[in-house]
């Protein structure tokens, strides 16, 4: 068979490697049953349907109807830019705080589409920073800080 899609065929070889990954690593905890899950369970069966979907993308990546799609230049400047944000972000938080943060974790990630906008990515930064304030801060009590170390 042909490989007709192969973004399709990509995605779903990384569908059953990440699938695979945790159902393997999920098997070294007690799996319990379905009406009192061990911690290995929800992770076990979750891993099975990653590789199963995995599967079902790499099969129909193949079959004749697929669409013929080629995995487009690995480009290193934007995924520099994804996993530089978030990196960024990990060391910004316990000096900078939660608000700063989130706005440099934003900015710098959008940066990297051709579509960035200054005022979406704003937009994008305030609701974003609001939001996991509320779930976070204020619904789940976990302390963060909030402003930078010279504020508080």
């Amino acid at each position: 068979m042909k490989i007709r899609n192969q973004k399709d065929f990509g995605a779903g070889i990384m569908y059953m490697v990440v699938g695979l990954f945790f159902t393997i690593i999920a098997l070294q905890y007690p799996m319990g049953t379905p009406a009192k899950m061990g911690p290995g369970y929800f992770p076990f069966y979750l891993g099975i349907l990653m590789t199963v979907i995995g599967l079902f993308i790499l099969v129909k990546s193949m079959q004749a109807t697929a669409f013929v799609e080629l995995i487009p230049q690995f480009n290193w400047k934007v995924i520099g830019l994804i996993t530089g944000s978030v990196v960024l972000y990990g060391v910004l938080l316990p000096i900078m705080g939660f608000a700063v943060a989130i706005v440099v974790l934003v900015f710098m990630s959008a940066s990297a589409s051709h579509e960035f906008s200054w005022r979406g990515t704003l937009v994008n930064a305030t609701v974003l920073a609001i939001s996991t304030y509320v779930v976070f801060v204020l619904g789940l009590k976990l302390q963060f800080p909030l402003l930078p170390f010279f504020l508080q």
